[in-house]
């Protein structure tokens, strides 16, 4: 199945390079040799079971020689091993919950899918250095759910239930990033399988904070997809669960007032301030159009053209004489109300559940109506908003069929910049000329990021290696050539890498 190129006369390599398809008479011997490790629940082959593996949460499809389902460490290392051993490629998946094919199989049928859904153990929760030691495979769910009763929280918000391993893998943001940060913040401690013939486990689990004793090497896995190692084990830093919160949707005067808004906030609450997201009205139209149970909060209106959620938490419970956090929302919302231009055209507390209940359902409405092109992209916070105005026009001149449904975490700078096309459209069955244009804008104009939180994947690979420089693609690849000579994940930084080699 697949063994790395040698890059300037390099590494010797062990068998097929990476990503060779493997000899079509093998196969059954490796799965036998895979089955002995893992054993008859461990190792799937048959179509019907290869399925729900091969297909991801949106559109991308390919498809698997097998999907094998370590429960332990030692499993992972085993497979991980025989496979590099023989040139298998293997694409780790977590949740597979991502949207840049990142955790599915290519086309090619030889590639196996190393899947985490037994991966789920261990889960132990150290109350008094605030931090949980959990496996790879378990969900986001779950791990809070079992955090509560600690009072506990990792708080990573996200719209999807994604596993530990994906999140580290893709070095997941959410829309409390403002506050949190993102998964790269709340890695204490990793063990790691390494890509090699021997699937060396690098234990890297103490769970300190602070510790300037060599290397971070946990930072190589964290947001590169599974290319550096399988992450199957995590000490976790934690928040305190959040004991009050205020919520309110503002109307901004206009797109030059959103900036505005969120400074008068972050001078007002400071890091009390847990997320500042915009909704652009077509994104809330076609929520409310898809799910009817949902509030309109505008009503009897519609939604105007552009929207914000706002959210302020204390992690402490409501004391007496202190004013409560609803007040405090109030009160902030009156001093903006009066500042000189009038940035606030209108705003609406309200209970939090409700609000982000229409949040978190603009994904799944958008493709209840149409074809879906979807964009992660992120930006210095102050050229969102012009971002948005400049795309709004050129598409309407090139593209008008395009109909842009916005949202994303505007205090961190994120836009989950979104085009809903028609079905039976030209542009729906390819949508190449839209990627070309809106990447072209947002890191060529705007010198921003072609994916903020999503990491590469297949989706993305051709545009790594086009807008990212040829030194950072290069040392990129030879970090791969030390720490993960066999093939591992859907993205190879040595393919992508300058073709002499050099960083």
């Amino acid at each position: 199945m697949r063994g790395g190129p040698d890059r300037q006369g390099g590494r010797p390599s062990s068998g097929p390079a990476p990503g060779e398809p493997a000899r079509v008479n093998d196969t059954a011997s490796h799965l036998d040799a895979l089955r002995a490790v893992l054993g008859e629940r461990g190792l799937l082959a048959a179509p019907d079971d290869l399925s729900a593996y091969e297909t991801g949460a949106r559109y991308d499809r390919g498809r698997a020689a097998f999907v094998a389902r370590p429960a332990t460490t030692a499993e992972a290392s085993a497979v991980v091993a025989h496979c590099v051993r023989h040139g298998i490629r293997l694409v780790p998946q977590g949740g597979n919950t991502g949207l840049v094919a990142g955790s599915t199989p290519d086309p090619g049928g030889a590639q196996g899918v190393l899947s985490l859904d037994r991966f789920t153990g261990p889960f132990e929760v150290d109350a008094a250095n605030r931090s949980a030691t959990v496996g790879a495979g378990l969900r986001l769910s779950t791990l809070n759910q079992g955090l509560e009763a600690h009072g506990l929280v990792l708080p990573i918000d996200l719209g999807a239930d994604p596993t530990v391993g994906g999140m580290v893998a893709t070095n997941t943001g959410g829309a409390r990033f403002i506050r949190y940060g993102d998964m790269r913040r709340h890695v204490l401690g990793l063990e790691v399988v390494l890509p090699d013939a021997q699937g060396t486990v690098l234990d890297l689990m103490r769970p300190l904070r602070k510790n300037n004793t060599g290397l971070d090497l946990k930072q190589l896995f964290i947001g590169t997809g599974g290319a550096y190692g399988l992450v199957t084990r995590a000490v976790l830093e934690l928040r305190r669960l959040p004991q009050q919160s205020a919520t309110a949707i503002l109307v901004p005067r206009d797109d030059e007032a959103v900036m505005t808004l969120l400074t008068a906030f972050e001078e007002r609450v400071g890091d009390h301030l847990a997320a500042f997201e915009g909704m652009s009205g077509a994104a809330v139209e076609l929520a409310l159009k898809h799910h009817e149970r949902l509030r309109n909060p505008f009503a009897p209106h519609p939604p105007p053209p552009f929207c914000i959620l706002v959210e302020i938490e204390r992690s402490w419970a409501a004391r007496d004489q202190e004013p409560s956090i609803d007040v405090l929302m109030e009160q902030v919302l009156a001093e903006i109300w009066d500042l000189p231009g009038g940035p606030l055209a209108d705003a609406m507390p309200g209970r939090g559940s409700d609000f982000w209940a229409l949040r978190h359902v603009l994904s799944e409405s958008l493709a209840a109506e149409g074809r879906v092109v979807a964009f992660d992209l992120g930006f210095a916070r102050a050229d969102v908003m012009p971002f948005r105005r400049a795309m709004t026009e050129v598409l309407a001149q090139r593209h008008p069929e395009a109909r842009i449904c916005d949202f994303g975490h505007v205090g961190d700078g994120g836009v989950h910049f979104n085009l809903v096309l028609p079905r039976d459209s030209a542009l729906a069955r390819d949508p190449a000329p839209l990627r070309e244009l809106v990447f072209g804008e947002a890191a060529g104009r705007f010198g921003g990021s072609f994916s903020a939180e999503h990491g590469i994947g297949r989706a993305n690979l051709a545009f790594y290696e086009r807008l990212v420089g040829d030194r950072e693609r290069g040392l990129a690849g030879s970090i791969q050539d030390l720490v993960a000579p066999g093939g591992l994940g859907s993205v190879d930084f040595r393919a992508a890498a300058p073709s002499d080699g050099s960083p």
